[in-house]
C-alpha cells in the first residue's frame, strides 16, 4: 500500500492500552490521565481482525505500545495472535521493563521479535525524578532476563531529557558492553513534552564522541522505523538516532497509528483519522473496514510540522494516549 506521496507503509503502531505504572514527567501528569474505560478499548480479537485487513493492504510490520502495553492482561496471547496472521513479519514490543522480567517468557514463546525498552537514565535518584516512581532496578532485572534470549533483539530508547552529559555517556555505554542498540529520541512538541527543551542529534554526538571517539554513520537497518545508526570501535551494539526535530524522516515515513480505543491515525501529530472500532460495533463488512484504512494511509499527511503553525488541526492527545 502506498499513500498519495509514493512512500510504502507496510508498519502499524498499536497501542493496546493507555494505562502506565510510571508517570514520565514529559508524558502524563503527576496524578495520572482520566482512564479510558475497559470496555472501550479494543478487544485481542477486534485487533486481530483490523490486523488481519490490513495484511491485505501490505502491513507487515506490528509494534505494541502503550501506555505500558505489559500492564495489560495477556499481552503475550495477543502476540502470538498476531504472529500467526498470514503476512506479518514482524511483532514487536516497546516496554518501560518494570514488568518485562516476570513476563520475559511468556512473549518468547509467544514469538515475539524484537524489544524495545525505554530507559532515559542509570541513576535511580535521577530515575524516580523522571518517572516520579521507584523502579530502576526492576528495569535492569528485565533487561537482564530479556538478554536470555538471544534470537530477540533488543534496544534502549532514551529520550534525553536531563541535561546532564554524564547521564547519555553512561547509558551509551550500554552498547559498548552489551549486543544491544541504544537510541536517542528528539523531545516531540506533543502533551507535555512541549514543555521541555529537546536535546538535538549532533549535540548527542558531540557529548559521545568526547567520551568514545569517533561515530561513524552506518546505511545498515536494525527495525521498522526510520532510526539511523553510527559504529563506535569498541562497541557491540551501536548508537541510534529518532531525530524528527533536527533531521526531519517524514518523506521517508513507512507507518500509522492506532489508539487502544481503535482510532486510526495516519501521522503522529493530526488529530485526523477514523474509528475503526465505531465501525466494527455498528456491524461493518471486512471490505468496509478495510476500505476505511486504506482512505486513511492514501490521505496520510505528507509532513509534520511541529515547529511552526501551519496546521489547525494539531494531535491534543498525550503520548501514553497514543501509543507514541
Amino acid at each position: 500500500m502506498k499513500d498519495r506521496y509514493g512512500r510504502d507503509i507496510d508498519y502499524l503502531r498499536i497501542s493496546i492500552t493507555d494505562r502506565c505504572n510510571l508517570r514520565c514527567i514529559y508524558c502524563m501528569p503527576e496524578e495520572g490521565i482520566c482512564q479510558t474505560a475497559h470496555k472501550e478499548i479494543l478487544t485481542y480479537d477486534e485487533i486481530r481482525r483490523i490486523c488481519r485487513c490490513m495484511t491485505a493492504l501490505g502491513i507487515k510490520k506490528i509494534k505494541l505500545t502503550g501506555g505500558e502495553p505489559l500492564t495489560r492482561k495477556d499481552s503475550a496471547v495477543l502476540v502470538r495472535m498476531l504472529k500467526e496472521l498470514p503476512g506479518i513479519e514482524k511483532v514487536t514490543l516497546t516496554t518501560n521493563g518494570i514488568l518485562l522480567k516476570e513476563q520475559m517468557a511468556e512473549l518468547a514463546e509467544a514469538g515475539i521479535d524484537n524489544i524495545n525498552i525505554s530507559l532515559d537514565t542509570l541513576n535511580t535518584e535521577a530515575f524516580k525524578k523522571i518517572t516520579r516512581r521507584e523502579g530502576l532496578a526492576r528495569v535492569l532485572e528485565g533487561l537482564k532476563e530479556a538478554m536470555k534470549y538471544p534470537q530477540i533483539g533488543l534496544k534502549i530508547n532514551c529520550v534525553p531529557v536531563l541535561e546532564d552529559p554524564e547521564n547519555l555517556i553512561n547509558l551509551a555505554g550500554i552498547a559498548r558492553d552489551n549486543p544491544i542498540h541504544v537510541r536517542f529520541i528528539e523531545m516531540m512538541p506533543i502533551g507535555y513534552g512541549k514543555e521541555f527543551r529537546f536535546c538535538g542529534e549532533d549535540e548527542i554526538c558531540s557529548v559521545l564522541e568526547g567520551a568514545y571517539g569517533e561515530m561513524t554513520p552506518i546505511t545498515e537497518k536494525y527495525g521498522n522505523g526510520p532510526c539511523h545508526y553510527y559504529k563506535i570501535s569498541g562497541f557491540q551494539g551501536k548508537i541510534g538516532f529518532i531525530s524528527a526535530m533536527t533531521h526531519k524522516f517524514c518523506s521517508q515515513c513507512n507507518r500509522v497509528r492506532m489508539t487502544s480505543e481503535g482510532y486510526l491515525k495516519a501521522c503522529l501529530q493530526y488529530q485526523t483519522g477514523v474509528s475503526l472500532k465505531d465501525m466494527m460495533r455498528t456491524g461493518c463488512s471486512d471490505e468496509e473496514l478495510t476500505e476505511a484504512i486504506r482512505k486513511v494511509i492514501w490521505e496520510k499527511p505528507g509532513e509534520h510540522h511541529f515547529t511552526s503553525k501551519v496546521i489547525d488541526e494539531g494531535e491534543s492527545r498525550l503520548m501514553s494516549q497514543i501509543g507514541g
